[in-house]
């Protein structure tokens, strides 16, 4: 498309296979967006597009909906965004409602044939490492290979001093918990592999304002979590951290699950041993020359 909108907060740049979403800074803009400062969302990331009368009088919203499992920012935020901080919301003045219309049907036109299915790779960045924020009982520190807590005296549990500051890698995580600072008993847990049942990473299966009831130790006894609290874990320190986590776990699930296929696909070395023999057999009756040999046993091994 190659035409940009303007709208408040933020600028949609419409590109050829996606949209370059810009925000502005200013204190009127939600800090989550400011702290994102502009992502490139592929069409094909989108599920839908929708465009409706706004809250505030005067203004249409442009809402470009994201597949499930497409961006991890919203992975880990889990419908706990307030509307005002949506990256996929772009608010506009009534009299561009014809435009807004205009650039919502070409999005659509847009829209890859898997819209309507939940995707198996994130396809929207999720904000780079390093990245740390304060909690209320620890610092937390991510440098894209290792999640660490360093305890405060002020604010950590007994519990928690006892286990000792940690660090957690990357590949023994299966996912992150983040309930929004917004909402009581906020916290951010870490899943550990092998650990007890919980909700796809990222996701929660309660509705916002429900208790800290999944299962496992409280979020101030678990040395795994750390709690939120006035002033603590905001949501533009706190969430943008989580997504991170959450892209680095999925891209080391996808490098295992590489890692295992390759394996499956190995020939069995006895299998290998046998037909190198048989081979030798052939060789020494005449029937292959020394340049045939050489070339399939070379072959042969490669398989292993």
């Amino acid at each position: 498309m190659g035409d940009v909108l303007a709208g408040i907060h933020s600028t949609w740049e419409f590109d050829t296979d996606s949209v370059l979403i810009r925000f502005e800074r200013g204190i009127r803009t939600p800090k989550l967006l400011q702290v994102l400062g502009e992502r490139r969302i592929p069409y094909e990331a989108l599920s839908s597009v929708e465009l409706a009368p706004g809250k505030r009088r005067g203004t249409v919203v442009l809402h470009a909906v994201p597949r499930r499992g497409a961006d991890p920012l919203l992975d880990a935020a889990a419908g706990q965004l307030r509307e005002a901080s949506d990256p996929y919301r772009l608010v506009l003045p009534a009299e561009r409602e014809t435009l807004a219309d205009y650039y919502a049907g070409e999005l659509r036109s847009a829209l890859g044939p898997a819209a309507a299915e939940e995707a198996d790779d994130y396809l929207v960045p999720a904000p780079a490492a390093p990245l740390q924020f304060k909690a209320y009982d620890g610092k937390v520190s991510f440098d894209g290979k290792e999640v660490a807590f360093r305890w405060f005296w002020t604010g950590a549990s007994s519990a928690k001093w006892k286990a000792g500051d940690q660090a957690f890698a990357v590949g023994d995580l299966e996912g992150v918990q983040w309930r929004s600072p917004e909402i009581a008993g906020g916290y951010l847990r870490l899943l550990r592999r092998g650990g007890a049942a919980a909700p796809r990473p990222g996701g929660h299966d309660r509705a916002e304002g429900d208790g800290d009831d999944e299962a496992g130790p409280a979020a101030d006894q678990d040395p795994a979590a750390v709690v939120f609290g006035l002033g603590y874990g905001l949501v533009h320190e706190s969430l943008p951290l989580a997504a991170a986590v959450l892209e680095a776990i999925r891209a080391a699930e996808a490098a295992d699950e590489g890692t295992r296929r390759h394996r499956s696909h190995r020939a069995d070395p006895a299998d290998i041993a046998a037909r190198i023999r048989h081979l030798g057999d052939l060789h020494s009756a005449g029937l292959l020359t020394d340049q045939e040999f050489t070339t399939k046993k070379t072959e042969l091994l490669a398989e292993l």
